[in-house]
């Protein structure tokens, strides 16, 4: 997934106003440099010598600035407006109202026993001043606690970190194409969407026909090199030494296949109508390779669950790590603040605690013997986790977002699929509010604590309705 990979680039700004101590920006461009570079990602910075010490402050400065952006347009990937001094809001605004990605505003602290005159900054001040107007304007920006941080700090790396989140998401979601492939199964009114409203958002959805996929499997050859190629691919990526040779072929062809989708519509992410005409026809499941497309960074949902793909993309982006759509399945015991997360088996190995064993489905098995091969079984991991799923509503996308934690509790061996025990803070109250709020009997999780930096990326961003749970 190029989002994943990609070496996050960040444009450098630095204010100034007349009658601060100016000299102070030359050790901040130094500083900010330090920070980003130590942290692991690239940089670029107009030159010193074109603005008096190399910041920001009279309209000119700003439209300056703005040009130089416009110059190296797709080469930045969020911007940082450094305030080592009080900042002069008009050359802000006019060097950043267009800059068209996320903007930190970090404004550097005062200390101790250097008040004077010459060393004072007063940018905890001047920090509104900017905001303020950036406000009056329109123009989105981030700010992070706490109000002020040096860049050399632990503090600061942590902003960073968090920053670079919040860009890879608004710039990944900002415009993506998402396939459909197969229509929505007619049991499952639970997963209808607005098509109309994912455009809106820049959402782009390509619709492919089940039909046209079999025709494509039944048109592999056996010997054809690609499909041995990714068969041995699969076996590498999990146990597949029960699954008999035919089932085995079919899965490699059937992979293939959704990777020339994905290849040739340059799809982002995907939902899969995985039941029950994959087991009936082609006598697979296909669970384990949408797990090998999530664990590779390409968000993939069953059930032909769009939102939930929307979801888990934004999720992978935010925390660099896989996604999986998960069914709030089962209660553990007694404990009303816990709950088993499962699914038939499309949850990437990375969040499950070891390789997964490919088995067939017993849903499908009981009525139809050996229809079923392609369950990734196995246990998921203990881990903080994020979770979060979204829908469309009255033509507008609507979001939520949770922290909680995968547990390290057992579930017992006849639990077939991949499940793990989630302890969700005031679990009931929330299940409540998903309930009244219409959303589906899925989640997606991914790795890590990332509520805060998907609710910024789409509330101050990408406008989308924001439910609270907490």
């Amino acid at each position: 997934m190029a989002e994943l990979n990609k070496k996050l680039t960040f444009a450098l700004a630095f204010c100034n106003r007349g009658f601060m101590p100016g000299e102070l920006i030359y050790g901040a461009r130094d500083d900010m440099v330090k920070a980003v570079t130590d942290a692991g990602y690239d940089y670029i910075m107009m030159d010193a010598s074109l603005t008096r010490y190399g910041g920001i402050e009279t309209r000119e400065e700003g439209l300056l600035y703005a040009r130089w952006l416009k110059q190296h347009e797709g080469e930045y990937d969020g911007v940082i407006f450094s305030m080592p001094i009080f900042a002069d809001e008009n050359g802000a605004i006019m060097a950043l109202q267009d800059a068209g990605v996320p903007i930190l505003m970090q404004a550097y602290p005062d200390e101790i026993g250097k008040m004077d005159f010459a060393h004072r900054r007063d940018a905890y001040c001047g920090k509104f001043s900017v905001t303020d107007v950036f406000t009056q304007y329109g123009v989105p920006f981030t700010v992070l606690k706490p109000h002020v941080v040096h860049p050399l700090t632990p503090k600061f790396r942590e902003n960073l970190d968090e920053f670079a989140a919040v860009c890879r998401v608004v710039n990944g979601m900002k415009r993506f194409n998402i396939g459909c492939i197969g229509a929505r199964t007619t049991a499952f009114k639970t997963v209808r969407f607005d098509e109309l409203a994912m455009q809106k958002y820049g959402i782009n959805v390509e619709s492919f026909d089940l039909s046209e996929v079999f025709a494509k499997v039944g048109a592999k050859a056996e010997n054809d090199p690609v499909v041995s190629a990714k068969i041995e691919h699969l076996k590498n990526y999990t146990d597949f030494s029960g699954v008999p040779e035919q089932n085995m072929l079919t899965l490699g062809k059937l992979a293939v296949v959704i990777d020339e989708y994905i290849a040739e519509y340059r799809l982002d992410a995907l939902a899969l109508r995985c039941w029950n005409e994959m087991e009936t026809y082609l006598r697979v499941c296909p669970c384990v390779l949408l797990s090998e497309l999530n664990d590779r960074g390409i968000a993939a949902s069953c059930e032909i669950d769009m939102c939930s793909a929307v979801s888990m993309r934004a999720l992978t982006l935010a925390s660099g790590r896989p996604s999986a759509v998960l069914d709030w399945n089962n209660n553990y015991g007694d404990d009303e603040n816990k709950v088993i997360l499962f699914h038939c088996g499309p949850v990437a190995q990375g969040l499950m605690t070891c390789k997964g064993t490919v088995t067939n489905h017993k849903m499908f098995d009981k009525t139809d013997p050996g229809s079923g091969w392609g369950c990734n079984e196995g246990r998921i991991k203990p881990m903080p986790i994020t979770i979060s799923n979204c829908q469309t509503k009255d033509g507008k996308i609507v979001m939520y977002a949770s922290e909680a934690r995968f547990t390290d509790e057992p579930i017992e061996d006849g639990f077939f699929g991949c499940g793990g025990v989630a302890e969700v803070p005031d679990l009931q109250n929330k299940l409540i509010k998903l309930a009244r709020g219409g959303f589906k009997h899925h989640t997606a999780v991914t790795e890590g604590r990332v509520r805060d930096v998907l609710k910024e990326a789409f509330t101050t961003y990408l406008h989308y309705d924001w439910v609270e749970i907490e």
